[in-house]
């Protein structure tokens, strides 16, 4: 499918309204968990006192890996979403080393913690599961995300055991009557038409994916292993061929309907697969759900995380006190003897990183009144005039900061934000 092109925009994003957030405004606590380039650590707001995850990552790691994109991504997709049932996002900042994103604490643990503890969950629980995740993804559905990566470790539950999507790294956004066609995913939860859009035996895939993996997860977690054997090493080819010989075999104390709805969620042919909200829900198995109570996490779930322990690997905190050259929570002391020795051109010596990562300094989404308890609002912060780009902009002067982001659907990239030295905060734009 050929690539849709359009004019590229200028994103304007004013922050005046709220109160300048940063890394100083938090204590940090402990870590929690890590990926490929970034980690995760408990944090206390020092005014509110509220309680955060704060994901960091080293923007000289996201450049020399090519993950500028996808942290861009990320972050684009992310403050524009609120839901019961994802992790939501609060705030934005950087500094010399590091960008930071802030977003709502969850202490259940993943789901892919809990399988490796052996759990085990029932049926019950898990079609609790099911719906509120397909509640979550017919949200994304009205957004136009494609999330490609549900999986038990991308599912984090809170406190009382209810679930919550979270790592948009690499969700794709797709227009009205378009399909995606970049490959992503995790292979073992990936849906079949991904490889034959990667093969180029089919034109490109839309949100049935999405339903696909969450048939898988369902899976999982009821067996306790996948249905299909695969790794992330297998070749797409051999893939495509296991899902054609081979057939999920289907435990006979699971219930007919629960073998039924699974059977749907991973139906090969899309057009016959459960790929919406709407086609869930006509189900007999579902037909007693009450979604508006489901919505608002009435119905307890049948499995509550331990609250008493950590429900992560304790190794993380281990290796960012032990192992890691620049732990976080020396980061004060160390920027501010780094600081010192360099003089005041130093926090220049980042000038490209801050150019290819832009995140605003001090970007909170939301006030503090809202962060006491009220119900936190969707802002709505951006909107778009059309600017034409030219090469130049990605070799700006000493003189400003050009700092660019690129549009989701199309990949084309747009200047996020452009401030000189000069001008005050005030006026800033």
């Amino acid at each position: 499918m050929p690539k849709c092109h359009s004019e590229p925009t200028l994103t304007v994003i004013f922050f005046s309204f709220f109160p300048a957030v940063n890394f100083d405004h938090f204590q940090i606590l402990r870590a929690i968990g890590k990926g490929s380039f970034g980690k995760v650590c408990i944090v206390q707001k020092k005014d509110t006192k509220k309680m955060y995850a704060m994901k960091y990552m080293n923007k000289l790691k996201c450049v020399e890996r090519n993950e500028v994109r996808n942290v861009l991504k990320e972050l684009q997709i992310m403050q524009n979403l609120e839901h019961p049932f994802l992790v939501n996002f609060w705030y934005s900042f950087q500094d010399e080393e590091d960008m930071f994103m802030v977003v709502d604490l969850l202490l259940g643990g993943d789901l892919r913690y809990h399988l490796q503890q052996n759990v085990h969950f029932s049926e019950s629980t898990v079609k609790l599961y099911i719906c509120e995740l397909a509640l979550a993804l017919g949200y994304l559905r009205t957004k136009r995300i494609i999330h490609r990566d549900i999986k038990p470790d991308n599912i984090l539950l809170d406190e009382h055991g209810h679930v919550h999507l979270t790592d948009f790294n690499i969700a794709a956004i797709v227009k009205e009557d378009l399909r995606a066609t970049s490959i992503a995913g995790t292979k073992p939860y990936m849906a079949p038409e991904l490889f034959q859009t990667f093969e180029g035996s089919h034109p490109g895939y839309s949100f049935s994916v999405d339903w696909w993996s969450l048939g898988i997860t369902a899976y999982e977690l009821l067996r306790g292993q996948r249905p299909y054997v695969m790794r992330s090493s297998t070749p797409a080819n051999e893939i495509l061929q296991t899902f054609h010989k081979v057939h999920p075999s289907y435990p006979a104390g699971w219930s007919l309907e629960m073998k039924s709805l699974l059977r749907k969620l991973l139906c090969i042919d899309v057009q016959k697969r459960i790929s919406c909200l709407a086609e869930l829900q006509d189900l007999d198995y579902v037909s007693d759900v009450n979604w508006d109570a489901v919505l608002s996490k009435q119905p307890p779930p049948g499995f509550i995380p331990n609250r008493r322990r950590l429900n992560c690997d304790p190794t993380f905190e281990l290796e960012e006190m032990i192992l890691e050259s620049k732990p976080l929570h020396k980061k004060k002391k160390r920027l501010a003897r780094k600081t010192k020795d360099q003089g005041s051109d130093g926090l220049m010596k980042d000038f490209l990183v801050r150019t290819v990562l832009p995140l605003e300094d001090c970007s909170n989404l939301h006030s503090t009144q809202f962060e006491a308890g009220l119900f936190r609002p969707f802002v709505d912060r951006t909107w778009k005039v059309s600017v034409p780009l030219s090469a130049h902009h990605y070799y700006p002067s000493w003189k400003a900061d050009h700092w660019f982001s690129f549009d989701p659907v199309t990949g084309d990239n747009v200047l996020l934000s452009l401030s000189f030295k000069s001008v005050s905060g005030a006026e800033r734009y």
